[in-house]
């Protein structure tokens, strides 16, 4: 009888099943990092930095979770940090290979690497000069040589084009409508599938078209932001206008710590309208942050080519055209927007508060009872915007206790994440089930509640993972 040949390395590492180590987003909605493999393929879908609690934040400073000599391309869902954030890292430990992104993507990611690089740099510097920082000296977690060579390895692809991208491994991008070049990703994986969804868009976002419906797939890895909350958007526009009249009438100005991407453009839109109908007064609407600006840039270009993501009535004028709208630049013009001449409503990143500009806002403007801080979006546990959603009295910044004694609103109705009606929507809205769901990018209540609900009314088997667990495909 003759004995069957022996297995080579190579062709044992191809007869294992694909599978996916899950390296972030497990248990927080930051640092999203999902290694899967497949054959002798590697290939990280997003990139994403760790933000709010210090423990979440010290692991940015880690080693990479990932051999950047074994893998073979990264995958970008969208342009959000904590979804691409951590790309710089990579590169600064030698990784030069594909990114693969969204026409809309490539655009965002290029502003908001550089953007980050700037801001790490210069609160390096700001901590070195003031000693607010424990370390001596404070260095960047990455540098703008860093940011630009992360961004030289960007290869487009568009939504709907079924791309080789490793030896076995096909990606196809699908619209998410979370913001723009938001996508799922579909990777086929030699005869197995895997979805990720990235993070998901509203149905009735004021800017983006809806998701496109879920492909069939073996394996769903879906995002669970709001997966135990569904958002309130009757009264939100009334609620914001109640904020904005009142602390105006008071002599007051309102500070919005925003997204500098799309939450921006969503809120300009909505004082727009607001002040076209008369429901807010027409006071100067200060949008300071360099990254919101150049981000208004692309989507107003998205508008004006009619790209397909954005919705079909928004064609013709410019949606974002504010009354007494100023774009500010300079550090200068920055620092006078700690002392509005004038009753004035402030948009400035980031959104949780966690850096940038706005931190020199809030540190002018929360000791002052006349003035309100409005919560837009999604506060992370341990980030500033969460301790004020919490009714924090005091905030950290820079190393120094600040008093929190204005007004605080905190409004859900302007988020552009979907919430668990929406996901449990259209994780069903293919044929058939996935064989398992993995409940990710969540806090730990929200995964597991849209894991029970995904059980109990869809009969699917839902698990939550665990943070750095090895799954088969």
């Amino acid at each position: 009888m003759t004995a069957a040949p022996a297995l080579s390395d190579h062709d044992s590492r191809l007869k294992v099943p694909p599978s996916i180590d899950f390296l972030g987003g497990v248990g927080t909605v930051t640092g999203s990092k999902f290694l899967v493999r497949s054959g002798d393929s590697r290939v990280l879908v997003d990139c994403g930095l760790f933000q709010g609690l210090a423990p979440l934040r010290r692991r940015n400073w880690q080693r990479p979770p990932v051999d950047v000599t074994e893998l073979d391309a990264v995958v970008l869902t969208h342009a959000h940090l904590d979804h691409c954030g951590y790309l710089p890292v990579l590169v600064r430990e030698g990784w030069r290979g594909p990114v693969y992104v969204t026409p809309g993507t490539a655009a965002l990611v290029e502003i908001v690497l550089r953007d980050s690089a700037h801001l790490l740099m210069e609160e390096a510097a700001h901590a070195n000069t003031h000693g607010w920082s424990k370390h001596r000296p404070a260095l960047p977690l990455y540098d703008d040589r860093d940011a630009e060579r992360a961004l030289s390895c960007l290869r487009v692809v568009d939504f709907g084009t079924p791309t080789t991208i490793a030896e076995g491994v096909e990606l196809e991008f699908g619209e998410a409508g979370h913001i723009l070049g938001s996508a799922w990703a579909r990777l086929e994986l030699g005869g197995r599938s895997a979805v990720f969804s990235g993070d998901m868009g509203r149905q009735a976002h004021r800017l983006l078209a809806p998701p496109r419906a879920r492909p069939e797939c073996d394996v769903l890895v879906m995002e669970s932001t709001y997966g135990a909350r569904e958002h309130r958007d009757e009264g939100a526009s009334d609620e914001l206008a109640e904020l904005i009249t009142s602390t105006v009438a008071g002599g007051g100005s309102v500070l919005i710590p925003a997204f500098a991407v799309d939450r921006t453009e969503v809120l300009l839109i909505e004082l727009a309208k607001l002040m076209r109908a008369g429901a807010i007064p027409e006071v100067p609407v200060l949008v300071d942050s360099p990254m919101a600006l150049a981000s208004l840039r692309v989507y107003r270009r998205a508008i004006g080519e009619r790209w397909a993501e954005i919705r079909s009535d928004l064609a013709g004028g410019d949606p974002f055209a504010v009354p007494n709208l100023q774009e500010l630049r300079t550090v200068e013009e920055s620092m006078r927007a700690n002392h509005p001449r004038m009753p004035s409503i402030v948009i400035s990143a980031s959104g949780m508060a966690s850096g940038g500009r706005v931190l020199h806002h809030l540190t002018h403007l929360l000791p002052d009872r006349r003035n309100t801080v409005v919560i837009v979006g999604f506060a992370a546990a341990g980030t500033r915007a969460r301790q004020l959603v919490d009714g924090a009295t005091q905030l950290k910044i820079h190393g120094r206790y600040v008093p929190v004694r204005a007004r605080v609103g905190v409004l859900e109705g302007f988020s552009a994440h979907a919430d668990s009606d929406e996901l449990v929507a259209w994780a069903n809205s293919a044929a058939s089930a996935p064989g398992t769901t993995f409940l990710v990018h969540g806090e730990p209540a929200a995964s597991a509640e849209l894991a029970r609900r995904l059980g109990v009314e869809l009969g699917w088997n839902a698990v939550v993972p665990r943070d750095g667990e090895h799954v088969v495909v």
